[in-house]
């Protein structure tokens, strides 16, 4: 039987939804798997959703300040603790969340050293272009993908991180992984026009809520433009726009257009764990509600 559940799956699909309803089901905690809901204070633009939660205990969502620059290092340092936490209370965790890179290296059972600042290697790939950084990083044959390197700063700290293992190999001998053998991965499931659908749905609602309210307060509370566009996506194209660089029109049809290719980054990226072994099991994103949990407990019991 299967001692850690998975609940992934592009952006807009209901994952947290699902990740709640198996966690009343199973007597589980949440761990979440987003590398942006780190973050308090940047609420709408990474979909907390926090009212879903009800009574379920989660993890890893508003640990750190906006600003700050949070990595795979600390995350899946975080996670070990968090699970190890969840499971001394003889409970279940359950991951829930869209980034492929979390996902993929708490299953690997990955242990990364802290890879410190190179201030000449970043002065040196400051003027580069994104899509040259992207090449670079595709060259190196590393974990990390486009999924979560959509700025400028994250692709440089990303190629930062496989300068510094390449430079000293000893770091990667020394530090094996030990992969997850107990673990169900269950990925919700959407027809791709579906999806589109509800990316723009879910945009105008929260912009709707306030979200370019949120950008404003987060900009006032001391959080550089800069800072904030380094997380990119909703708070790259929210950011040109209240600083004025930007329509709002512009920004909006960017963001949405951003949006939709990050979701297809994302499925990239999970086809990708398939083709390196991980099963993954895709259920419909509208499947009923009981069912799914009768689904899923079944997988579970099957491991």
């Amino acid at each position: 039987m299967a001692k850690i559940l998975f609940i992934t799956g592009p952006t807009a699909v209901g994952k947290t939804a699902r990740a709640v309803d198996m966690a009343k089901a199973l007597g589980g905690e949440i761990i979440s798997a987003d590398s942006r809901q780190i973050y308090r204070g940047m609420d709408l633009g990474t979909g907390k959703d926090l009212d879903e939660y009800g009574d379920v205990p989660y993890h890893l969502i508003d640990i750190a300040p906006a600003g700050y620059k949070y990595n795979l290092y600390e995350y899946l340092r975080d996670f070990d603790r968090a699970r190890a936490s969840i499971e001394s209370r003889g409970r279940m965790a359950v991951v829930c969340g869209g980034t492929g890179l979390y996902v993929e290296s708490a299953l690997k059972g990955l242990h990364l050293p802290e890879v410190p600042q190179n201030p000449l290697l970043r002065a040196s790939l400051e003027t580069r272009s994104l899509e040259e950084l992207t090449t670079m990083l595709a060259e190196m044959k590393a974990l990390h993908n486009t999924t979560d390197v959509d700025t400028v700063k994250r692709a440089v700290r990303a190629i930062e991180i496989e300068t510094y293992y390449r430079q000293h190999p000893e770091v990667a001998v020394n530090v094996k992984p030990q992969p997850l053998t107990d673990a169900v991965v269950v990925g919700i499931d959407i027809p791709r026009d579906e999806r589109r659908r509800r990316i723009t749905s879910r945009l105008r609602a929260r912009l709707d809520s306030g979200m370019v309210d949120e950008v404003r307060r987060l900009i006032d509370s001391g959080v550089s433009p800069d800072d904030l566009m380094y997380y990119g996506l909703e708070y790259k194209y929210l950011t040109l726009y209240v600083t004025g660089a930007m329509s709002y029109d512009d920004m909006f049809s960017s963001l949405e257009i951003a949006i939709h290719q990050f979701a297809k980054r994302q499925m990239t990226w999970f086809r990708g764990m398939e083709r390196r072994g991980f099963a993954i099991h895709w259920l419909p994103f509208d499947m009923d509600r009981d069912i799914f949990v009768e689904t899923v407990k079944r997988l579970i019991a099957d491991e």
